[in-house]
């Protein structure tokens, strides 16, 4: 992977720019400093390699060289979908998970910004918003996809069970080129109902331990426990706890895992 081999590759997609780095601290870090600086809608930022990669609640993103896909897109959002920017990490999940599929994969969502294979991570997504007053004035959507079999961290780094595509499709993986492409065309059509129930619908047919006991916790504390019903319509996450009550998870600096 290189910059003209991406060229060449995304040339039919209408982004708005492409930064490619041979090595970079963090691409979200980069598409931040860029959406500041006049960067167009649908700008990407794309290394093939990240030493500081970050991950939600500050974990650490493990990217080494050659290995998998570390991406940032800079959203520009229009006036009519402002409102439904809660909804933003659903449709990064889904157009992951159709790239998925198109290798005869059976990805799942686990809420809110994870992608499993056979109950195992695959992918990661970081949202971080560029505020102008009381507006947005920007979304960076950071997605980091294990491509190769070295691209998963030592077990003793891990907080949930990883893998990657290539172990899990057990043959020649397709070049990252082609990943990335599926990934963005999938993205750019799924932007375009991202104020639609198909989208909602879409993706709370692949979440992951749906109708099932699981506990969301923040840092040490455990936040909720209940059966997991499906998600609200702006994607924070819907249980039924002991006592038949029904409870809504916003998004935050919680994790979600199956019940013990």
């Amino acid at each position: 992977m290189n910059e003209n081999s991406l060229k060449k590759k995304l040339s039919k997609l209408n982004i708005g720019g492409l930064r490619y780095f041979d090595s970079i601290g963090s691409t979200n870090d980069e598409a931040l400093a860029w959406a500041t600086d006049n960067a167009r809608d649908l700008s990407i930022v794309i290394a093939d390699e990240q030493t500081q990669g970050r991950g939600r609640l500050n974990r650490k993103w493990f990217t080494p060289q050659g290995s998998a896909l570390a991406f940032s897109l800079i959203l520009r959002p229009s006036a009519s979908l402002r409102p439904h920017l809660s909804r933003t990490v659903g449709l990064a999940a889904l157009s992951i998970a159709e790239s998925c599929r198109m290798l005869g994969l059976a990805p799942q969502i686990k809420w809110p910004n994870d992608i499993l294979l056979n109950g195992k991570k695959t992918a990661g997504i970081l949202i971080e918003t560029v505020w102008s007053g009381e507006h947005v004035d920007s979304v960076v959507v950071g997605m980091g996809i294990n491509i190769q079999s070295d691209s998963v961290p030592p077990e003793e780094f891990l907080q949930f069970p990883a893998t990657s595509l290539e172990d899990e499709i057990k043959k020649e993986t397709p070049a990252r080129e082609d990943i990335l492409y599926n990934i963005l065309s999938s993205f750019i059509n799924w932007r375009a109902r991202l104020d639609t129930n198909e989208l909602m619908n879409a993706w709370e047919e692949i979440l992951a331990f749906r109708g099932e006991q699981v506990q969301v916790s923040g840092g040490s504390e455990i936040v909720a426990t209940g059966k997991l019903l499906g998600l609200e319509s702006d994607g924070s996450l819907c249980l039924l706890d002991a006592n038949d009550n029904s409870i809504t998870v916003r998004f935050g600096d919680v994790s979600l895992r199956p019940a013990a």
